[in-house]
């Protein structure tokens, strides 16, 4: 890869800095969209990558789904703004209903809520997991035109257990994202 790599977590304790490769950046945004949005465009600003990759923690929809995947596609699980547009989908730009990295094969639902239930809508739309930071980084990415990349590692069932499974995952998907960054020639 040719150019700065900038990887984009939420928190410390998902991602240890020591074991970035050289000519990796970290940045640690905090948790939500908002927060996320913030960081990332400063980061941009600051570092201007060549690549952002997302790595984070997900709560997983679709059953089958285990360890580390890769994110094909990302859309807001909480854009609720019926009547004006349909659950999922921003009203008047529907070039973000659904951002996509051109890699991977999962969906991702972002929104600013741990997500403990079962929710039917997530299902009827694809979305295999959810987390709280992707489609914040996907859409600062998509208005400077840089590509992006999202590995998720899947710490919960999103469900009532949740929180408990989280804290007890939160880190262990770490060295297993390295190896995909260090396999694909990421870094």
């Amino acid at each position: 890869m040719n150019g700065k790599i900038l990887v984009l977590t939420a928190l410390e304790s998902e991602l240890d800095i020591a074991r970035a490769p050289a000519g990796v950046e970290i940045v640690f945004t905090g948790v939500g969209k908002v927060a996320t949005a913030t960081a990332t465009t400063l980061a941009l600003l600051a570092l201007k990558p060549a690549l952002v990759i997302n790595y984070g923690t997900a709560g997983k929809i679709a059953e089958s789904l285990r360890g580390l995947v890769e994110v094909a596609h990302v859309i807001q699980r909480d854009m609720i703004a019926e009547p004006l547009a349909p659950r999922g989908t921003t009203p008047f730009a529907p070039e973000l209903d659904r951002l996509s990295s051109g890699h991977g094969d999962v969906t991702c639902g972002t929104g600013d809520s741990f997500v403990t239930s079962f929710d039917p809508w997530l299902n009827a739309s694809g979305v295999g997991i959810v987390d709280m930071e992707l489609f914040a980084i996907a859409y600062v990415c998509k208005r400077n035109e840089i590509p992006w990349r999202a590995f998720k590692f899947i710490t919960d069932d999103a469900n009532d257990f949740a929180h408990q499974h989280w804290t007890a995952n939160v880190a262990d998907g770490q060295q297993l994202f390295w190896d995909a960054v260090k396999k694909l020639g990421l870094a």
